[in-house]
């Protein structure tokens, strides 16, 4: 997604993305900001793979702050997360979230089964083949996997003058030859590609295909709290983050201080075979 480039799994031609470490670890360099900023995930994303589950136990992998796993608590799931940042882990621990630190390939779950595992965009942080073996042996019998992210697309008007100030201000960074925007087509290949690796491990029923489509109107303010939690600008320096940010403002200012974000929020899931 160009405007909030962090989801590599759509950029087939860039390395894969779990190996960027320093990328992956870098979201926590404001970890209030980025869970005040961050969007929640759809309530009928939550609801569909709650109610498709045999149990309450949800493992969350890459739990980040806890913003997906705090809407499984409040649908009445037990929620474990695993996320290899202390930064992000304190403060998902300090709203009352249960989080062990490490990669989701390095964790140990000590004999643990879960009914449900989730990735709420994380997904391209873990090895695509180890992490679907490995959500396969910890879900129980038709236990669920649900892996799940947002594609961002504001504007043209605020994505065009982004995308072109970015490759002035950044030019080295492998996120500045995007374009500026990207229908949400593009991404389902990503999920087409996560499908692949689930039926490889010969442990789950076909994977489905979800698509939650919905709207979110941003304010200026709003709009610049958020850009920085993101990928593409996590690792920027103070100076070159600044003038990204003038550059955003002021197109938010010519639409008149606020713009609708149209969100599409995609998920590949499937269920556990019964059989161990």
């Amino acid at each position: 997604m160009p405007t909030l480039p962090q989801e590599p799994q759509s950029r087939p031609e860039t390395a894969p993305s779990h190996r960027a470490r320093r990328t992956a670890e870098s979201f926590g360099t404001d970890a209030q900001l980025y869970d005040r900023a961050r969007p929640a995930y759809p309530d009928d994303l939550v609801t569909r793979i709650v109610a498709g589950s045999p149990g309450p136990d949800v493992l969350d992998v890459g739990c980040g702050t806890g913003i997906a796993a705090r809407q499984f608590q409040a649908a009445g799931c037990s929620v474990l997360g695993v996320e290899p940042d202390t930064r992000m882990a304190g403060l998902a621990e300090s709203r009352g979230l249960r989080v062990e630190m490490a990669t989701f390939e390095a964790w140990e779950p000590a004999g643990r089964t879960f009914d449900t595992v989730i990735a709420a965009q994380s997904w391209h942080w873990v090895d695509p083949a180890a992490g679907s073996a490995k959500a396969a042996r910890l879900l129980r019998p038709n236990g669920r996997l649900a892996i799940f992210g947002h594609v961002f697309e504001p504007p043209a008007e605020v994505a065009e003058p982004f995308a072109e100030v970015y490759r002035r201000v950044a030019p080295d960074s492998p996120f500045a030859g995007q374009p500026a925007r990207r229908p949400p087509e593009t991404y389902r290949a990503g999920y087409e590609r996560i499908a692949d690796t689930v039926r490889g491990t010969g442990r789950f029923d076909e994977p489905e295909q979800w698509r939650f489509d919905w709207q979110r109107s941003y304010t200026r303010d709003q709009w610049l709290n958020l850009l920085p939690t993101t990928g593409g600008l996590t690792r920027l320096r103070p100076d070159q983050l600044a003038r990204i940010l003038d550059v955003v403002g002021d197109a938010v200012d010519a639409l008149g201080g606020r713009f609708t974000m149209h969100y599409t929020t995609l998920a590949t899931t499937a269920v556990r075979t019964g059989g161990r």
